[in-house]
């Protein structure tokens, strides 16, 4: 984290007024990822295995994260992405596998580790009466070090609710509050598990900002996150797990590129047949309902299936191409369950 000596930033004067923030005014820049340590690994995950009694929560989970890198993990409910970064953190022992962070075994880092870890947790609560200030101050207490609570209270958007109970926060707001109880000590790595949920969109924009400056400041990132345009806006690399298993690695334009989706051409038509396009070059797929037909390709399948149709006197207005987005890799690569818990 910058010092605190260091001005606030934009992002932080905008955090409670984001209802009026415009998306476009956010950076999407990013930096190159090992800044911190060029070349360097701050989290190294080996087959990873967790069950609790019958049930296989992980069942072979292997990455690692580069210093200095914004390191998502994707995947449905119930896929084992919290207990991957639980184990990560040393919070739960796994039953196989090897875990480091920062060079030290998760089982065996005891207090020097977590004075290196930072941790948002998908799930936390604090005493209903506890104020936020007293919060900062109690864990700023235990930490001993890193930038001084009052800084953070502020970076946060929290200033105006220094005096404000737990139970009285809006769930964003006890979500900004548990990042900075996570950056009290300085952490050279931080865990973000689903840390804007309960956020408006704007204000999902304005977090995002708060996570490049969380990098920026010299930390590395892992963030568990179900948003696919949050993933692929701050995250470098990306892992995707189903079932307990790793089914894709690399970064979101990688996923993209990797997922075998194709091009989708799309238009609307009176013609009463438009099955002859199947023999177009590069026409993989077509379907039709009712006037609006979707033709999935590859190659200049656009520009082929534009010429046949001219060919044909049929000239629609609404002609359009789609690239593949993450989402559409996403939902390639796992077999949603949405009866499941996370877990």
């Amino acid at each position: 984290m910058p010092h605190h000596t260091s001005p606030p930033s934009a992002a932080t004067r905008r955090l409670d007024a984001s209802a009026a923030a415009k998306p476009g005014s956010v950076a999407t820049s990013r930096r190159s990822p090992g800044t911190g340590s060029p070349g360097g690994i701050a989290v190294e995950v080996e087959h990873l295995r967790k069950t609790y009694r019958e049930h296989v929560a992980v069942a072979d989970v292997s990455f690692s994260v580069a210093t200095g890198e914004i390191f998502g993990i994707l995947g449905p409910n119930g896929a084992g992405k919290t207990t991957t970064v639980e184990c990560a953190q040393g919070l739960r022992k796994p039953d196989d596998g090897c875990v480091r962070v920062l060079g030290h075994d998760v089982t065996r880092g005891g207090r020097a580790l977590r004075r290196l870890v930072g941790s948002q947790l998908q799930s936390s609560a604090l005493p209903d009466r506890l104020k936020v200030w007293e919060a900062l101050d109690l864990f700023a207490s235990i930490t001993g070090h890193g930038p001084g609570w009052p800084v953070l209270l502020e970076r946060w958007g929290l200033a105006d609710k220094r005096n404000t109970s737990f139970a009285d926060l809006s769930g964003g707001q006890a979500q900004r509050l548990f990042v900075a109880l996570a950056l009290l000590g300085a952490p050279k790595v931080v865990f973000l598990d689903e840390l804007t949920q309960g956020l408006d969109p704007a204000g999902r924009r304005v977090a995002w900002e708060l996570i490049r400056e969380i990098r920026d400041g010299g930390a590395t990132v892992v963030l568990v996150t179900h948003y696919m345009d949050e993933a692929e806006q701050l995250c470098d690399r990306l892992a995707v797990i189903d079932h307990g298993r790793i089914v894709a690695q690399g970064s979101p334009q990688e996923l993209i590129a990797n997922s075998v989706l194709g091009i989708r051409v799309s238009f609307s038509t009176d013609a009463a047949d438009v099955s002859w396009l199947s023999a177009v070059e590069g026409v993989d797929e077509l379907r039709r309902r009712g006037r609006h037909v979707q033709i999935r390709g590859h190659g200049a399948v656009l520009a082929l299936v534009a010429s046949a149709l001219v060919g044909r006197q049929i000239v629609p207005v609404d002609l359009r191409v789609e690239q593949p987005t993450l989402e559409d890799a996403y939902l390639n690569l796992t077999t949603s369950r949405p009866d499941q818990q996370e877990i």
